[in-house]
Formats: C-alpha cells, sequence, structure tokens
C-alpha cells in the first residue's frame, strides 16, 4: 500500500474543490474549454494590479543585490515592516516589524499557526460551513478538529460555540469574509465571540487563540467596512495571503500578524519563526517579498466582483434558487433544490456547469459558486442552472 490509511481515508472523503476542477480539466479537453462552465475553483482570471507589473518590472531591470539569497525565516525586516505599518493603519493597534512572519500563502500562515500551538489533541473550533482543508491542517499537527455550525446567515452562533467549548479547546479559526458564503462576520457577532473566549478562558483556566484567515478581507461590497478581529481580543493571530487582493494565488505570498497585545508575542513569534523553517517552508519567496513590500496599499478593484456577484444573485432569484447574498469575496452559497447536493451538482453537470457540492465545506444541502471567472462563463452557467430547475419532460 502506498499511502497510509489515514490519507487513503482523507483522499476518499476530502479534496471535493479539486476533483471537480480536475474534472472539468477533462471535460475541457474532451469537448473545449469554450463549452464548459468551470465555477469550482477560487482561481481569480483578473490579472494582477498595474502596480504589481511596475514593480516586478522594476526589479527585473534593476535587481537589487542578493535578492535571491536566504534570508532570516520570518522574512526581510523591510517588508514585514511594511505589513506592519499598514495594520497598525487599519486596526489602530501597535504593529512592529517582529509581530509579522512572511509565508508561503495563507495555508502555510495557518499550519505555522497550529504547529506552534498546538499540543497532541487539543481541540480547534472551525465554523461550518468552513474551507474543508482545515480539517487537515488541524490534523496534521495533533489536533482535533470540532465543528459548530454557523446561523442561516452563515454568522458565528454563539451558543453552538459555547457549547463545544472544553478545556481542551485551544483555538477557534474563522473566516471571513467566509468561503464558501460570502459572508462578511459581523462586528456584534466578533465582539460577542472575544467575551465569550475571555468567560472560557477565566473559567477553565486555559489559553484560547482565534485564528483570523483573512485573504478575502479588501475585497468587500456595499461600502461595508471589515470588522477588524484583532481589536476585539487580545489572544489572536491573523493569517492571510495576497492571492486574492492581489489576484497572485500561484505565488504563494502571505503573512502572520501576531496581535501586538498578545502578552507572550515574543515566545509565539520565535515559535512561529521556527515551526515556518522546521515544516519545510523555510521562508516566504524573496522576489515576491520585495514586490509586495511596496503593495500593501493596493487591491484588486472589489466592484468587478461585486458586479458578478449582483448579475448571479438576480439570475438565481428569478430561477428561484434560495441564494444568500454575500457580502464579500466571490462565491455563492446557494441552497440546492433537491436535498442531495452531490446528484444535483451531478444533473448541472448535463450542462457542462461544475460547482461543488456543499458538503466539500461541511454544510450538505447546499452548493458553491465561484464567480471569479470571465463573463460569458456566467452567462453560459446561467443557462445551466436554468435547465437544472426546469420540470422533467413528459
Amino acid at each position: 500500500m502506498a499511502v497510509s490509511q489515514k490519507v487513503r481515508r482523507f483522499m476518499e472523503e476530502g479534496g471535493w474543490i479539486r476533483r471537480v476542477f480536475e474534472e472539468g480539466l477533462a471535460l475541457k479537453a474532451q469537448i473545449g474549454a469554450d463549452k464548459v462552465f468551470d465555477l469550482s475553483l477560487g482561481n481569480p482570471v483578473m490579472e494582477p494590479p498595474q502596480e504589481f507589473q511596475d514593480e516586478l518590472r522594476r526589479l527585473a531591470n534593476a535587481p537589487l543585490s542578493g535578492m535571491h539569497r536566504y534570508m532570516p525565516n520570518p522574512g526581510y525586516m523591510e517588508t514585514r515592516q511594511a505589513v506592519a505599518d499598514t495594520l497598525s493603519a487599519e486596526t489602530g493597534l501597535d504593529f512592529s516589524g517582529g509581530d509579522v512572519i512572511m509565508t508561503c500563502g495563507a495555508a502555510a500562515a495557518a499550519n505555522v499557526v497550529l504547529k506552534t500551538i498546538l499540543n497532541e489533541g487539543d481541540e480547534v473550533i472551525i465554523l461550518a460551513p468552513y474551507f474543508f482543508e482545515y480539517l487537515y491542517y488541524i490534523d496534521n499537527h495533533g489536533g482535533v478538529a470540532v465543528v459548530a455550525a454557523c446561523d442561516d446567515q452563515f454568522q458565528p452562533d454563539l451558543a453552538k460555540i459555547e457549547a463545544v467549548v472544553t478545556d481542551k479547546t485551544r483555538a477557534i479559526l474563522i473566516n471571513s469574509p467566509n468561503n464558501p458564503s460570502g459572508a462578511v462576520y459581523s462586528e456584534e457577532r466578533l465582539t460577542g465571540l472575544a467575551a465569550l473566549l475571555e468567560r472560557k478562558q477565566a473559567e477553565h483556566g486555559t489559553e484560547i487563540f482565534i485564528i483570523s484567515d483573512e485573504p478575502y478581507r479588501r475585497i468587500i461590497f456595499d461600502g461595508i467596512s471589515f470588522p477588524q478581529v484583532l481589536p476585539q481580543y487580545d489572544n489572536s493571530v491573523v493569517v492571510t495571503s495576497h492571492a486574492k487582493d492581489l489576484a497572485l494565488p500561484g505565488e504563494r505570498i502571505g503573512y502572520i500578524a501576531v496581535n501586538p497585545n498578545y502578552a507572550d508575542k515574543e515566545e509565539l513569534s520565535a515559535g512561529l519563526s521556527f515551526c515556518n523553517r522546521t515544516l519545510g517552508f523555510v521562508n516566504a519567496p524573496a522576489l515576491m517579498q520585495h514586490i509586495v513590500r511596496n503593495l500593501q496599499g493596493v487591491s484588486v478593484d472589489a466592484g468587478y466582483y461585486e458586479k458578478k456577484r449582483d448579475y448571479l444573485c438576480r439570475h438565481l432569484g428569478e430561477l428561484g434558487y434560495d441564494v444568500f447574498r454575500p457580502q464579500g469575496a466571490f462565491y455563492l452559497f446557494p441552497k440546492a433544490p433537491i436535498e442531495d447536493d452531490v446528484a444535483f451538482c451531478k444533473t448541472l453537470l448535463n450542462s457542462n456547469v461544475l460547482v461543488v457540492p456543499g458538503r466539500g465545506f461541511g454544510t450538505p444541502g447546499y452548493f458553491r459558486i465561484s464567480y471569479c471567472v470571465e463573463d460569458w462563463v456566467l452567462e453560459g452557467a446561467v443557462k445551466g442552472f436554468a435547465a437544472a430547475m426546469a420540470p422533467p419532460e413528459g
């Protein structure tokens, strides 16, 4: 047997997003890419902002001496300080470069944090719907994932969270704007969550972290502002990437930010730096660190995605789908019109429309649409959504 029993089981039960994406690649090869309406993967077709192209060209034309050599594991201090300055402006907290660790994207950042803080058997609460790979990240480092469902508006349900907090709870991993729902967790709920965790820490004599996964925090709609977690709760850490806000998913560049008010931040930062190295990431890509240093205030145009959201919400609503209107990211998470979300996704496949069943996010009965695609893909997909809702002939 080539792989372990655990990995074999994980491979069989998970990986829905990639599985559908690979089905799409095979279908495109078979019938032509222009006939497939692939809404499976959050892989933006939008190009990076012009400022990124300018920085890349500048470095290519005038390379810095030693710019491709090893660096300290947490990254270049100039880049970390640039991130810290932006975080200070956004949160009102006094960040320094020492509070930031540059990473190979948000996935690496999450694994580094979990490796650093978890003891064997520690519990990490995740909120459904959730990014399915959180389960594997937690398992990677000896943790136990505990699921609490959100309410019907995909907001954290404080009563359900409280019901699963125990003396083994080490962290809660939250994701806002959320993948797959597009919900932005409200400031009221975040304030309530912080108060709940403060009370539970005192009750159990433990330390509980909030790990806030924020790669979509600059893709926000309807003129709302992003409710910040860090000012609400000292024992908090942000993990994020520039995959979405700078449209750089293939470059794997992100960071960890430790709350500057966390009492043991020096020890935590040292542990994060150590685990960044020993998990094999070693350090974030040098070239990308040089580039994003000067792009911390730059982002793609969220209005580009907002128009796509509006188009899909309008058409799906007219077709009779039950659709939650997201406040951010670039996903829709409608209810499937039949109980079996996998069967419904197979029905859509008859129209060459690829979406991901909700059970791939711990929430059966729904399906995820990723709308970071060209308009013609959305237009073709809407025809498929209409066909899937049409009554059978005869």
